[in-house]
């Protein structure tokens, strides 16, 4: 019999200042939680549209992890949910989905929406750090470390 695998939750939130105008800035951030611990990846994704930078979101967290794990995404997007759930068509953004897909693949996940701007304190600390970043439009260490010691050690449950 293997090993276990690893229960990990990542909370993900992707933001695009200026959705759909000319000077469009978009980032996505995953924290990744394992026991307790957490770590913060983020990307600068220049002009995606706030649907893609979700997408992205969840791409990265699952992208970052090094084994195959149950986990548990927790996003405030509800396309996002919806779509990998199979409840809403695909529609638009095939390379987006194409390439969470590919990240997914390895890993058990359980796909959670977590209402926005609700104090999820993980949620927050995510949502702060894609707004950050897409606003100084490159990823910063700082806004990273900023973003996981804001999460202290909250335990989130698989």
């Amino acid at each position: 019999m293997g090993e276990a695998l690893k229960s990990v939750t990542i909370v993900c939130d992707g933001s695009s200042l200026g959705n759909g105008q000319m000077a469009t800035r978009a980032a996505a951030v995953a924290l990744l939680g394992y026991r307790g611990l957490w770590r913060a990846v983020g990307t600068y994704l220049g002009t995606a549209t706030n649907q893609q930078a979700e997408i992205a979101a969840a791409t990265l967290g699952l992208a970052a992890l090094r084994e195959p794990c149950r986990v548990k995404v927790v996003t405030d997007s509800r396309y996002v949910v919806e779509t990998m759930c199979g409840r809403f068509r695909r529609k638009s953004n095939p390379d987006w989905w194409e390439r969470l897909d590919k990240a997914a693949c390895p890993h058990t996940v359980e796909w959670e929406w977590a209402k926005g701007h609700a104090g999820h304190i993980v949620q927050e600390a995510a949502d702060r750090a894609a707004r950050k970043i897409a606003a100084l439009e490159r990823v910063d260490e700082s806004i990273l470390r900023e973003a996981v010691d804001s999460v202290g050690d909250v335990e989130l449950t698989n």
